[in-house]
């Protein structure tokens, strides 16, 4: 058993907020278990892994535990060989109040695995409720969505299972898993997608004290302790795809650098709780002219967040190709609108003009900050470039697309 034992202070995050701890995993090691020990109440310390090669894990402030073995691991961690070496506890000293934090970091290595944990019941794969009756665009089909929710992977409360069945529930077609810092969900997603009929989405959320961005696609872990041009490089590397989180959210706020603007941007985040407020759609068009808008609930738990699909992002999708690379193709090109929920108003762009379903009375707003007046529930009207708005006589946002 190896210890870590002392105090951070401020001094010490202002230093490096991200610190190692040295473990030695000895040949032979069948399982390795960590656990962390400091009062909850007066900080907060995220908890990680690496091993002699790289990344085995992340679980933030979520956990204060994880064990590692060859065949399976706490979510969040990567199960797989204990190679010998010197392997690293990662701390992130995230939240370290005015007269320091005290802490304890016990390794325990052994030659034998314990048993796995049973994992718990699938839930029966829901009734779906009936697709909106949505016109085709030059044979592709518009599909539901949302890109950006939690699992036991890190700090959601459902398993996968459970978080695409609940999804199915609510007419989604695809959803981004967007676990915080890991990959460890990406190889349990083929399955859930078969078993309740949706697009699981293999993504991460990469969170850092300045900014979280989400990685879309089958791109291996992004090092969240590079720079966030490393990070989009990774994602077009992998034919991945980078979007900027909740840019106005508190205190995880984009704050980073960013030499080349990525083009996506959560333009509407289940946080956007008075869409009177206008902020987020001024960030968007000041972020770049061809910004693409998408929508996020951040879903980790009922009652804590909006559900999965609150706001619903649309995406045109070609309906020949992979249900992955449908989605990613539509991203990729911009073709895509949000709305509050998967049955509230809807404004879609076919071509030269732009679809507005069940909005009557609403005002549609130009980019240029012209309005027209909707009228009936299925009103065609003109595009332009750039964002469109729905908005309610209160200028509250109801709809949007690129």
């Amino acid at each position: 058993m190896v210890a870590h034992r002392g105090r951070w202070t401020l001094g010490d995050r202002a230093d490096d907020v991200l610190r190692t701890l040295p473990v030695a995993v000895p040949p032979g090691t069948a399982a390795l278990t960590v656990r962390l020990d400091y009062p909850r109440g007066a900080g907060v310390l995220d908890l990680g892994c690496l091993d002699a090669a790289g990344f085995r894990g992340w679980s933030g402030g979520a956990r204060d535990s994880f064990t590692i073995t060859a065949g399976w691991a706490t979510p969040g961690y990567l199960p797989g060989e204990l190679r010998p070496g010197e392997w690293h506890v990662l701390l992130r000293l995230h939240r370290i109040p005015p007269d320091g934090l005290e802490f304890e970091v016990t390794a325990t290595t052994s030659g034998t695995a314990p048993a796995e944990p049973e994992p718990p019941a699938a839930p029966p794969r829901p009734h779906r409720p009936l697709r909106r009756d949505l016109p085709e665009v030059d044979g592709r089909r518009w599909i539901a969505g949302d890109l950006h929710a939690h699992t036991v992977h890190s700090d959601g409360a459902h398993t996968i299972d459970e978080l695409a069945a609940l999804a199915a529930a609510r007419g989604l077609d695809f959803l981004a898993v967007t676990d915080h810092n890991t990959v460890s969900h990406h190889p349990w997603l083929p399955a859930a997608s078969d078993r309740y009929g949706i697009t699981l989405l293999p993504g991460q959320e990469v969170t850092t004290d300045r900014g979280h961005a989400n990685v879309f696609g089958p791109v291996n872990w992004v090092d969240f302790r590079r720079p966030p041009d490393d990070w989009l490089a990774a994602a077009h590397r992998d034919g991945g795809l980078m979007s900027i989180n909740h840019p106005l959210g508190g205190d995880c706020a984009w704050r980073q650098p960013l030499a080349d603007r990525a083009r996506l941007v959560e333009v509407w985040h289940s946080g956007w709780w008075d869409r009177t407020w206008g902020a987020p759609l001024a960030f968007a068009r000041a972020w770049r002219p061809d910004v693409i808008p998408i929508g996020g609930s951040d879903f980790h738990r009922p009652g804590a967040d909006a559900l999965p699909g609150s706001p619903t992002t649309w995406l045109l999708a070609d309906r020949d190709a992979a249900p992955g690379s449908a989605v990613l193709d539509a991203l990729r090109a911009g073709r895509t609108a949000v709305s509050a929920d998967p049955d509230g108003p809807l404004l879609l762009r076919l071509g030269e003009e732009l679809l507005a379903l069940d909005a009557d009375g609403a005002l549609l707003a130009y980019p240029d900050g012209r309005h027209r007046l909707v009228r009936g529930d299925r009103c065609l009207l003109p595009a332009a470039d750039g964002l469109h708005v729905l908005e309610s006589h209160r200028m509250e946002v109801i709809a949007l697309c690129g």
